[in-house]
């Protein structure tokens, strides 16, 4: 087991501890919860960084790093809908969105075909990271409440725009 396997690995046992602490109904357990999702949202850099730079890409980490991305960002967003922080048809587009790749992917596999992430998908991936940071932090402030409005439609658009690439992209994936 190769050190980006490793962080992939130690994202998804974070999940439930960011859950948590997130869940936790006192002034600095969101901070904690903030700090694990911040942690795992490096490790999400790092691990796909050292495994190109060091040739330790492999068929594991391949599947296993998107997941581990899908479980962070879903599982946040879900519990962020359950506190009323962002609205549930938005997270649901989201999830969709992750679904379909997933199966696009899926498919593309079977043919022997690997489906990289497109800048799209990388921009989006960093504007839901950073929208969920701000959701977490919930401070207080119209500046502040501007902000994440922007961040939560920035990363809607950004998923329906990486959606649309990904299928166009590849669109030879579905022939038969």
């Amino acid at each position: 087991m190769n050190l980006p396997n490793k962080l992939t690995i130690l994202r998804v046992i974070m999940i439930p501890f960011f859950l948590v602490f997130l869940y936790l109904n006192f002034g600095w357990a969101k901070w904690v919860a903030l700090g694990i999702f911040i942690a795992a949202a490096i490790t999400d850099t790092l691990d796909g960084q050292i495994a190109r730079r060091q040739n330790l890409v492999t068929n594991f980490g391949k599947f296993m790093d998107p997941l581990a991305d899908k479980l962070l960002v879903c599982s946040a967003l879900i519990a962020l809908v359950d506190m009323n922080r962002i609205p549930a048809w938005i997270v649901i587009i989201i999830i969709a969105r992750e679904f379909i790749i997933s199966g696009f992917r899926l498919i593309a596999a079977e043919k022997g075909h690997v489906i990289a992430a497109g800048i799209w998908g990388k921009i989006k991936t960093v504007v839901q990271m950073v929208m969920v940071c701000f959701l977490i932090g919930n401070l207080p402030g119209t500046f502040i409440y501007w902000i994440e409005q922007v961040l939560i439609y920035a990363s809607l658009v950004l998923t329906v725009i990486s959606l649309i690439d990904y299928l166009v992209s590849n669109k030879d994936v579905l022939k038969d």
